[in-house]
């Protein structure tokens, strides 16, 4: 009799659909957070990022309080969106992210590389660290 050697080292499709809805999660929540920006919901963005929030921008650093402050975004698309798990509670996504907007009067639009960490806390998603970089 003989046997056929057989390869177990196939993807699990429970935990690819799993990984997937995960990053559906995350997108849908950074996407909610530029839509509380764009409808100058600070009740909302606040609800969805962490009290020791932090963002690295080329004005400087903000934390949650700067961060809701003097932004008045008109359009946004996100593109190339990228979702990563470093572990079962940590998220990185990156995508391009094109805007019009002003900030303290100024023009700010373009197009950015952008990035943000999320962090599971007590069962639920929060942006703990978010940056841009305006493309060249």
């Amino acid at each position: 009799m003989a046997v056929a050697p057989v390869c177990f080292a196939q993807a699990n499709p429970a935990k690819s659909a799993k990984s997937a809805s995960n990053e559906t999660v995350i997108t849908d929540l950074e996407k909610s957070a530029w839509e509380a920006y764009k409808n100058k919901q600070a009740d909302v963005a606040t609800k969805l990022l962490s009290k020791d929030y932090c963002g690295a921008y080329a004005d400087g650093i903000k934390n949650l309080d700067g961060e809701l402050a003097g932004i008045d975004l008109r359009e946004y698309s996100l593109a190339d969106v990228k979702v990563v798990f470093p572990s079962a509670d940590a998220a990185v996504i990156t995508y391009k992210a094109t805007t019009q907007a002003t900030s303290a009067g100024q023009d700010v639009s373009g197009t950015y590389n952008t990035g943000s960490v999320w962090i599971k806390k007590a069962g639920k998603w929060l942006c703990v660290f978010h940056t841009e970089v305006k493309t060249q």
